[in-house]
């Protein structure tokens, strides 16, 4: 393991760079910025400045054929995203990205077949992994689960009616540009199966909700062992419910839009004698974790309010720290591509029973 900084490339200027990725990775001991691609030319040189980024280029292909560059961040549209990061890879430069990975399956296995060819590895920023609540939330259901204090799992839920997803972030010291953004058609990239006036609601529905089926399978520790059993979901495409079985499970997302002034999010996981319920933070409340609360029944009752570790953490913060650490240790990627795929797997499901494309078993049908 060398001491060496990790010399990180970044791809995009836009809202989650500046607000998150950037910042975060600038002040980790053990990253450097090194180089940024960014398509308009103005914002790039501003953000540049700011970070004390030394090299900027106008395309990521740029990027890729630096030698300098050991790693890159990659934030952009979220098919075009996938496309640069399998450029990247390919070029055997290791990736950090924004979910979704990919907007289909034929996408995400393009971006492991990168991955291979490279040499590189791939981690997904999936922030709630990293997030000590749900660490220890995990944990104690692994725990419940070996010993058989608490029984079965006999249910698992997620309710993400989400709100304000900023919750009145504080954006004034972000670099604004009327440079327009260069084009990035994506229908090319979505399922063959996917009919184009249903586009819109597939990429809202797989955006958010990929975090919800990614929090479940971690939770419960399931791997690829997941499947779609009913998909009940309104005209909108999104608001409604998916019931999923996880290694033998049920386990349910409840998916809707209110107009709420913070953020509605909770998971629960309920055992014959007990249940883990964490309530996830507004995405930007730093520093923040879970809120968890065991409950635990048998002969005596009792709700548990424990504190994770440590106390300063910040979601994304944390999965930053652990991308850098990760490079140089060669520990693996809790929210790498392969896991990663799964839940790419699952959306398409979702979206081909909603439509109506699959039979009762979940055959695809022509």
């Amino acid at each position: 393991m060398t001491a060496e900084p990790v010399r990180l490339g970044y791809v995009g200027c836009g809202f989650m760079a500046q607000n998150v990725h950037l910042p975060n990775f600038a002040s980790l001991a053990g990253c450097r910025l090194v180089a940024l691609a960014e398509a308009r030319p103005r914002l790039a040189q501003g953000v540049a400045a700011r970070y004390g980024i030394p090299t900027v280029y106008h395309s990521h292909l740029d990027l890729a054929a630096d030698p300098s560059v050991e790693a890159v961040g990659v934030s952009a549209g979220f098919a075009q995203q996938g496309e640069i990061a399998a450029d990247l890879l390919r070029s055997g430069k290791h990736v950090f990205m924004e979910k979704p990975m990919a907007v289909s399956v034929a996408q995400a296995e393009r971006i492991l077949a990168a991955a291979l060819e490279g040499h590189a590895r791939l981690m997904v920023a999936y922030m709630k992994r990293y997030d000590p609540g749900n660490a220890l939330a995990r944990a104690t259901i692994a725990r419940w689960r070996a010993n058989g204090e608490m029984g079965a799992v006999v249910y698992a839920r997620n309710h993400g009616f989400c709100g304000d997803w900023t919750v009145r972030l504080d954006t004034s010291g972000m670099m604004a540009t009327d440079e327009p953004p260069e084009p990035a058609p994506y229908q090319e990239q979505l399922p063959s199966w996917l009919p184009l006036g249903r586009a819109a609601g597939y990429i809202s529905y797989l955006q958010q909700y990929t975090h919800n089926l990614n929090l479940l399978r971690y939770l419960l520790d399931v791997g690829d062992d997941a499947q779609v059993r009913t998909v009940d979901l309104d005209a909108d495409g999104v608001t409604g419910v998916v019931v999923l079985d996880l290694a033998g499970v049920r386990g349910a997302v409840e998916s809707g839009s209110v107009a709420y002034h913070h953020w509605e999010e909770h998971t629960q996981v309920y055992f014959q004698k007990g249940w883990v319920h964490v309530w996830s933070p507004p995405l930007f409340t730093r520093p923040a974790q879970s809120r968890v609360e065991f409950y635990e029944g048998g002969a005596h009752h009792r709700y548990v309010y424990p504190l994770a570790e440590p106390l300063s953490a910040w979601h994304y913060r944390e999965e930053a720290a652990f991308f850098v650490r990760a490079l140089r240790s060669g520990e693996p990627f809790p929210s790498s591509g392969d896991d990663t795929l799964t839940d790419v797997r699952l959306y398409e499901e979702i979206y081909r029973r909603y439509l109506g494309l699959t039979d009762s078993a979940g055959t695809f049908q022509n």
